[in-house]
């Protein structure tokens, strides 16, 4: 017989999109609850007692006081970047080709890819990260070592191959047919397998000819069940030189949309920069878009209007952009969310910021009737938060006025510290 397993403390659950209803109406912590872990999945969620006396044969995992939540989920990330995160000192296009580019090319080696692979899972994990999405290198191996990781641990992850057949080193250069033809390769090899997804991955459209943003955008008509990663807007001088790349181009956007790359779902990273146009095609197509926000300030790209695309309607994920953004948490990144609404004029409700981090996420993979949710059915992707795991941050709990006065200074001051337990498909990994 499967062991079962209840975790018990204060639940976090959603009643709907908090920045479609009032946070304290949306986003709600329910005390003293529980949730029963049952074949990776939650079997059975509710009041501590009610539960305990319903499955008696279950093993306890009691977490007083402590907030049990569903497992982070960063929307965007390049886990080929681990070893270089926080490289100091440059905008995006030199970002690239001193730093990012030269420790891509290592990624044809397929035991660096695995050691790598590893080590960024791992990390991600203590921060209580359970999903991910994920661009590779160029290079095939990235992606059978990513996944191969991942489906060890049974792990929920969307990746994919990144595409460049321009403005990139040789060694990182594919070809319009060849990007087409392992990308299907591999597509065919990992989407739909276990708990993995495939994501069609041109990097953005300085990095790619015409030819091979049709040969993707074809590659994504036969498929179109499989999401599709790339970058939009990020900087000024990026769209300068879209702008120079494709001169007959409406706007950044159109590079995508005229060869089939805009579509519901189309994942657009950072997208700060955007012209009422492109607003208004995102929204009518469904897209999401994905707020990386400590990326967006250690690169100095700019400040994402979070208030004012999702009153647009737009599907808005989180994530960490590892290695342009500076942590691997996604308490940290909750918390530069925070500042750049502060910044934009908006103070974002405690509620909200886990939204992101969680459900909200997991809409813009379409992964929600799967992930993102305490709720009966859903796969068993777990994270239970210490809400007094430094002394700094439990002289601040310990003064708190309501719940979610006691929430909040983790999300503003938490590491992995604030990482009790993190469960990965009903099975324990962290704590």
């Amino acid at each position: 017989m499967t062991q079962q397993h209840i975790l018990s403390g204060d639940l976090l659950v959603f009643a709907g999109d908090p920045f479609h209803a009032p946070p304290e109406e949306t986003a709600l912590i329910e005390t003293d609850g529980a949730v029963l872990i049952e074949n990776g999945q939650i079997g059975a969620s509710g009041a501590r007692s009610a539960l305990l006396a319903a499955y008696p044969q279950a093993r306890h995992h009691a977490h007083p006081g402590k907030l049990i939540c569903p497992g982070f989920i960063d929307a965007h990330v390049h886990y080929p970047q681990t070893a270089m995160i926080a490289s100091w000192g440059k905008r995006l296009i030199d970002w690239l080709n001193t730093y990012t580019f030269p420790e891509e090319m290592r990624f044809d080696d397929p035991t660096y890819a695995a050691e790598i692979s590893a080590r960024y899972l791992d990390l991600s994990a203590a921060h209580g990260t359970t999903t991910m999405a994920s661009y590779c290198t160029v290079h095939s191996a990235s992606v059978d070592a990513f996944f191969g990781e991942a489906l060890k641990r049974g792990q929920r992850v969307v990746a994919g191959k990144t595409c460049m057949d321009r403005n990139a080193p040789e060694g990182l250069r594919d070809t319009a047919q060849s990007g087409y033809d392992d990308s299907k390769a591999l597509l065919e090899r990992w989407h739909g397998t276990a708990r993995l997804s495939y994501a069609i991955t041109p990097r953005f459209s300085p990095t790619s000819t015409p030819e091979q943003l049709e040969a993707m955008g074809a590659l994504w008509a036969e498929h179109p069940d499989c999401l599709m990663q790339t970058h939009l807007s990020e900087q000024v001088d990026e769209i300068a030189w879209v702008r120079e790349l494709f001169p007959s181009a409406r706007d950044y956007l159109d590079t995508y949309e005229q060869f089939g790359l805009l579509g519901a779902r189309g994942l657009y990273g950072h997208a700060i920069h955007l012209e009422p146009h492109e607003i208004d095609r995102i929204a009518e197509h469904g897209a999401a878009l994905v707020h990386c926000p400590t990326s967006n300030t250690f690169i100095g790209s700019g400040l994402f209007d979070m208030t004012g695309l999702k009153a647009r309607g737009l599907s808005v994920g989180l994530a960490t952009d590892t290695g342009g953004g500076s942590s691997f948490s996604m308490l940290r990144t909750m918390a530069a969310a925070y500042e750049i609404g502060q910044l934009k004029g908006t103070a974002l409700h405690a509620g909200q910021l886990l939204w992101l981090a969680t459900q909200g996420s997991a809409r813009s993979l379409h992964l929600h009737d799967k992930i993102g949710a305490l709720e009966v059915g859903m796969e068993a992707d777990i994270a239970v938060l210490d809400l007094a795991s430094t002394p700094a941050i439990a002289q601040r709990y310990g003064n708190a006025q309501n719940q979610w006065d006691r929430v909040f200074p983790t999300i503003m001051m938490g590491d992995d510290r604030a990482i009790a337990e993190v469960w990965i498909g009903g099975v324990k990994q962290v704590g």
